[in-house]
């Protein structure tokens, strides 16, 4: 007797108003990952921006707000007020550390956010002074193969977001090998073929950058009303 296989395509819904239409998805073979919880959420796709317009108007799960300048209040308060899911919101690292790190930290617990990000450069003693002060998850950013990674485990890291560039997948295979369970997040690429990879080596979110998007979804629509 042949064996009746369950069909594992399930049809979602999808809903949209006449004027909330052209938003910017994220490739679906992100949903191949298996997320991350964090406070209930199950968190897959992150789309990494600071264009205000780009974070208001997305269905990734949560919102990777860092940028290469210190960190400002001023910055994350604008980003928590378009934002309409979790922000994961970078707080230094680098030059920008110890207390301060802290402080900006706690300023993002108090805004909404779910997760701070510290930069690779971060010492010890600075994910111990945000650890002691904040009581959202630290997501440490991995950028190559030099750090010790159960010392930062040890201080107070809760995620891993592998930003390794070409080197990312074999990043993220190399982590999960020492680490099984560790929850990891990392850019996944523009292809889906990239991200699938990232996937298999152990990713359990993917970071997604827009590239462009904002400026094609424009040159679309300035299409559309060049026709009117």
């Amino acid at each position: 007797m042949e064996k009746n296989e369950k069909n594992t395509d399930i049809y979602v819904p999808e809903l949209y108003s006449e004027l909330r239409q052209s938003i910017i998805k994220l490739p679906k073979v992100i949903e191949k990952s298996t997320g991350i919880q964090i406070y209930g959420k199950l968190i897959k796709s992150i789309i990494y921006s600071m264009d205000v317009a780009v974070i208001a108007n997305n269905d990734a799960d949560a919102i990777l707000a860092v940028y290469p300048w210190t960190p400002n209040t001023r910055i994350l308060s604008a980003i928590s007020t378009v934002a309409q899911v979790p922000i994961l919101a970078g707080i230094g690292g680098g030059l920008t550390s110890g207390v301060r790190s802290s402080r900006l930290g706690t300023f993002a617990e108090e805004h909404g956010a779910f997760g701070v990000v510290l930069n690779g450069p971060c010492d010890l003693e600075t994910i111990q002074t945000v650890n002691e002060n904040v009581d959202i998850p630290i997501i440490y950013t991995v950028v190559n193969d030099k750090r010790n990674l159960q010392e930062l485990i040890d201080n107070g890291v809760d995620i891993f977001n592998v930003a390794g560039g070409q080197e990312t997948t074999n990043l993220v295979r190399w982590i999960r090998e020492k680490f099984p369970e560790f929850p990891i997040m990392a850019s996944g690429g523009r292809t889906d073929e990239q991200i699938l990879a990232t996937i298999e080596a152990g990713a359990n979110a993917i970071t997604y950058t827009t590239y462009g998007k904002t400026e094609e979804y424009f040159q679309e629509k300035m299409e559309e009303y060049r026709k009117m």
